[in-house]
């Protein structure tokens, strides 16, 4: 169960390379290729593709929302990104160093369904998030495009900002459908040439101001006859804050593609030190580098630019570096600008597709919620790809009808991360960080819940994401219910002797009775083999193995949960042979043992129960929660889906 893709369809092998069985175990975009982890500065410049690419438009964010006030609203940002998501995140790192972010904290907490709804909760504001981050860059990347005085007028319109968008997605797609590789090495180029087109607009624009001092005191002057006093100015940037809060959007997408940072020599699959401390290199890095960006380009753009021009339908709505960059250095530059801003507003989309690519592909799989398929990177591209389509063709690649969802999705994500760093302080019982961490968890969910009173629409696209996941999740795992869920199946010595001396036997016949666990006499086992006998016509001297599974305690895994691995004891009670083991669903364990029994030893088993009585509709409920039910059909459905051959299918007697 390694690999379902078909010999002789090159193509097909290509598409769904990387793909693995029901297990689950493909874990990113890395994975596919089998290509090398990189660097972390490298793989900074992945996810500052999202964090920094904001530089475009969060200035212009900050003048709107906070006026002259804009450099101190920005200083809140700061604050809260170095004192609070920095130090949370630094946590996610260490706790959910496969990828899996906060979400995989948060799951450890609430086990069985409440689980593993929680978590698709959560993975649908990151679907909102990340999705959104997509559509919205390239959006974004093209009104840049064609608000450049370069660009022909013919080019202005609804149609055009559409196409162009649709394109810029289509690219992005092709690039993953490639390889990751590529992503990465295009990353690092773009963020470097982006970096420092801004340093030198933020440079010039300082040096201007330093050239006529009067600026600083006439902003200076102005803010405090607008606002009156320190108080004021203070309780503004407080209340903006959550506005701004997009300046703080690639945190999770830096814990998400931490499988793609290069570890150290001593790292372990149980504690990649070397990992760790990369991605919080990355983390700190980044952090330091945007909050630098952030002070000196609010502070620049807010002292230069008249705030008329940052009103919808003002040069500098959007894009008020580029504004300075076409005023203080020429067009030419300007347009250079431009250029550097649009490949990296377009290319943003990478880093939260390489997000989805590792997020998606840890749960739903294995929570038997995916096609099989959802394994693989290039499926899920696609997929991706056309969901990128189908939003923006509905919001008509309007950049700001994104906006309240993007941070909404951000917001929540940052909210869900502090709770989870709270509770891992609370269970290693640090009083102190329980505290801090807890103010950060106030203060995310404060403006998390500002955002959505402000902007509703951000609530109402995630809960449709959510909903599309629900919906989804739920089907594939009713359809997938009736595979072989086990990841191995292990017999100890007792039992591979017994099947060995029945398959050695002269009848050459392995008969199992499937026995549901009850009174443990030796009155209940010989009762149980002297009706199995009687009702399906065995032979008196017949050599009979009885089949136990247990369910396993909620400490170890719950029927929630959609892959296991089986170990089966050789028990002898009362002079009967019982082969006992713990599942979370009896008729795939069943159907998976009698697989493993034909395949070593070569005879193809009998098994014999005995009817349950009951529903069938509520017997089928049953075995979709808590993998009980009516056991009989459902193991003989399960060994139908899983073997196709008659002859080599174990056979089920009913009586």
């Amino acid at each position: 169960m390694t690999n379902t893709t078909a010999e002789g369809k090159p193509l097909k092998d290509w598409f769904l390379r990387g793909m693995t069985d029901i297990r689950g175990t493909q874990v990113g975009p890395h994975s596919a290729d089998s290509e090398k982890p990189a660097s972390w500065w490298r793989v900074m410049c992945l996810t500052g593709l999202d964090y920094f690419s904001t530089l475009g438009y969060q200035p212009a964010i900050a003048a709107l929302a906070a006026g002259l006030i804009a450099p101190f609203a920005t200083v809140v940002l700061i604050l809260l990104t170095l004192c609070c998501a920095l130090p949370v995140y630094r946590r996610v790192a260490r706790e959910s160093f496969k990828g899996s972010g906060s979400i995989a904290m948060l799951e450890r907490l609430l086990p069985y369904w409440w689980g593993k709804l929680f978590v698709l909760v959560l993975l649908g504001f990151a679907a909102t998030d990340f999705m959104i981050t997509m559509t919205l860059s390239a959006a974004d990347a093209t009104a840049h495009a064609l608000e450049n005085p370069l660009t022909p007028g013919w080019m202005s319109g609804t149609g055009w900002q559409i196409g162009i968008t649709l394109i810029l997605l289509a690219a992005l797609a092709a690039v993953f459908l490639r390889g990751f590789r590529e992503a990465i090495g295009i990353a690092v180029v773009l963020v470097a040439v982006y970096l420092v087109l801004n340093a030198v607009v933020v440079v010039v624009a300082l040096t201007h101001i330093a050239d006529h001092p009067f600026l600083v005191h006439d902003w200076w002057s102005a803010m405090f006859r607008a606002n009156g006093n320190w108080f004021a100015v203070i309780g503004i940037s407080l209340l903006v804050f959550p506005k701004l809060a997009l300046g703080m959007s690639g945190f999770e997408t830096g814990v998400a593609v931490m499988p793609q940072i290069k570890g150290g020599p001593h790292d372990t699959a149980r504690m990649p030190i070397g990992r760790i401390h990369g991605t919080k290199r990355l983390l700190l890095t980044a952090s330091l580098i945007m909050s630098a960006f952030l002070i000196t380009s609010s502070f620049t753009t807010t002292l230069l630019i008249p705030q008329k021009e940052f009103q919808a339908g003002g040069h500098a709505n959007g894009r008020a570096l580029a504004y300075l960059a076409h005023e203080y250095l020429g067009s030419g530059f300007g347009t250079v600008y431009d250029i550097s801003t649009i490949c990296i507003l377009w290319f943003a989309g990478a880093s939260a597709m390489a997000g989805l690519l590792n997020l998606v592909p840890r749960y739903l799989p294995r929570y038997g919620m995916a096609p099989q398929w959802a394994s693989a990177v290039r499926p899920l591209v696609v997929v991706f790809a056309l969901i990128a389509f189908l939003i923006t063709l509905v919001f008509r690649a309007n950049v700001d009808a994104q906006g309240g969802a993007y941070a909404t999705g951000v917001l929540v994500l940052m909210t869900s991360a502090a709770v989870a760093v709270t509770v891992s302080a609370f269970r290693h019982r640090q009083k102190k960080r329980v505290w801090a961490f807890g103010f950060v968890t106030v203060a995310f969910l404060y403006s998390t819940i500002v955002n959505v009173i402000e902007r509703p629409d951000g609530v109402r696209i995630a809960a449709l994401f959510i909903l599309g996941i629900l919906v989804i999740s739920f089907i594939s795992r009713a359809k997938r219910s009736f595979e072989v869920r086990a990841k191995a199946v292990t017999f100890d010595g007792v039992a591979e002797s017994w099947l060995q001396e029945d398959a050695e036997d002269e009848s050459g016949v392995i008969r199992i009775v499937a026995h549901e666990p009850g009174p443990d006499t030796a009155e209940e086992y010989a009762a149980k083999s002297k009706s199995e006998r009687y009702y399906s016509h065995l032979p008196a001297a017949s050599r009979l193995l009885f089949l136990e599974v247990l369910p396993k305690p909620r400490t170890k895994e719950d029927s929630s949960d959609f892959v296991e691995e089986l170990y089966v004891r050789g028990v002898e009670k009362h002079g009967f042979r019982v082969l006992q083991l713990e599942s979370i669903s009896i008729p795939n364990a069943i159907a998976a043992v009698l697989l493993e029994v034909r395949d070593q030893t070569g005879i193809v088993p009998s098994v014999y129960f005995q009817w349950n009585e009951g529903n069938p509709i509520s017997n089928m409920a049953r075995f979709l929660l808590d993998g009980s039910g009516e056991i009989a059909p459902v193991t003989r459905e399960v060994l139908r889906e899983a073997e196709k051959n008659p002859k080599r299918r174990p056979i089920v007697h009913v009586s």
